[in-house]
């Protein structure tokens, strides 16, 4: 009988204590961010714009309302601040819900901004709020303002958002030109010796007053859409310069983030004749330092199957395979050379070779630390070394125009 009276009690006063649901939110309170533009107008105030999702919208596609109408998927609020805090407190006063930040997965910063004052002093608000997450995607917009693109509206992917984060995951898995970046990753490399990290880059193609009308996805073929460019080269938090085609692919191949690419060759003096898929890579970073100055030297190896060939090649011939991953190796390691020559001309250690130094010879980098800016990084001597490897030809050996000019 007493353990039955213990039970009853414990029961009751575990009731008691359960505090319920004292943090709810009714999603009918809630204007849920997806997206994040940050500029600076002429009179040096921070311009916040919104891209807010209609939930309804969204989940029924854009329908016909009174008299016809159509509604887009979101809709955007501006305001402006003399910090990012004041921004956001304003453009409350212009929605009848909460802004909530909790689901907001892209932010965009304007080129004139990120070039004048950089990207640094923008974070902290970002990191300081319990709500958003610095897992956070961000991206500098490309000769464009961060409202062009967060105004913006896509066909296929109903949030533009969204359009922008697939765009940068798929880019970099089948091209290798672009990186998909978060706050945390460039709060990680503003933390290295000069502040030198990299931003993904996007941009608006065609008409920005026609991008953010409803015709633009009404089209079979949109007017104005939204696409991956380059990749931004930040030093000191600041925009310095843009590395697009090979000097792009050249600095993903260095940091290790190539997920897959195409490398045409050329053959037979015809240009770009063989294209060579990647299926996968790894590339490793070791540093020394040899008679006071620092030496880097990277390695990369990567293995690919033939995806097409433009010309009549038997690779079934040894000696013809050899020479194909030959002239891989050559274009990789070109590509590879082209982004560092960028990067020092930039004075921008984007790569983290400092870090490979410092973890080789510690106590040789404590010397080398306060000129490795100026002086030693724009004249560091790198040694390259690539191996490519071909595993597969597909479901054929043999070109097809090599049986063509047999017959």
């Amino acid at each position: 009988m007493n353990r039955k009276v213990a039970f009853l009690f414990i029961t009751v006063s575990i009731t008691v204590l359960l505090s319920g649901c004292w943090s709810k939110k009714e999603l009918t309170d809630l204007a849920i961010v997806a997206a994040i533009g940050i500029d600076k107008t002429e009179e040096g105030k921070y311009a916040l714009t919104l891209q807010i999702i209609n939930p309804g919208n969204v989940a029924g596609g854009m329908r016909g309302g009174g008299g016809g109408t159509q509604s887009p998927p979101v809709t955007i609020y501006s305001a402006t601040g003399n910090n990012l805090v004041e921004a956001s407190r304003r453009a409350s006063s212009k929605i009848s819900r909460r802004l909530y930040y909790a689901h907001a997965n892209l932010v965009v910063v304007g080129e004139s901004l990120a070039r004048e004052e950089g990207v640094a002093i923008l974070i902290d608000a970002i990191d300081r709020d319990p709500e958003f997450r610095i897992t956070t995607t961000m991206v500098i917009a490309n000769q464009s303002t961060a409202e062009a693109l967060i105004k913006t509206l896509t066909p296929v992917d109903k949030i533009p958002a969204n359009k922008v984060l697939k765009t940068l995951e798929f880019s970099q898995k089948k091209w290798g030109q672009s990186l998909k970046t978060s706050i945390q990753d460039v709060m990680r490399g503003l933390q290295s010796s000069d502040g030198a990290t990299v931003v993904s880059g996007f941009r608006l193609v065609g008409n920005s007053k026609h991008a953010s009308q409803l015709e633009n996805i009404q089209e079979s073929e949109p007017v104005s859409t939204l696409e991956a460019s380059g990749i931004a080269i930040l030093r000191g938090g600041k925009l310095v310069d843009w590395a697009y085609g090979k000097e792009a692919r050249g600095t993903v191949w260095i940091r290790d983030e190539i997920q897959g690419t195409d490398i045409n060759i050329d053959w037979k003096g015809k240009k770009e004749a063989i294209a060579y898929q990647t299926t996968r890579q790894k590339t490793s970073v070791s540093g020394q330092v040899k008679n006071g100055q620092p030496h880097v030297s990277i390695h990369t190896k990567v293995e690919g199957s033939i995806g097409e060939m433009e010309v009549p090649v038997d690779i079934t011939e040894v000696k013809v395979i050899a020479q194909m991953e030959k002239k891989v190796e050559k274009e990789i390691k070109k590509e590879i050379k082209k982004a560092i020559e960028q990067a020092q001309t930039n004075k921008a250690d984007i790569f983290g070779f400092d870090e490979a130094v410092r973890r080789s010879r510690p106590e040789d980098w404590t010397k080398l630390k306060s000129m490795w800016n100026e002086v030693y990084f724009p004249e560091l001597k790198v040694d390259i070394t690539v191996e490519a490897y071909i595993r597969r030809a597909g479901l054929r050996n043999k070109s097809f125009l090599s049986s063509l000019e047999e017959e």
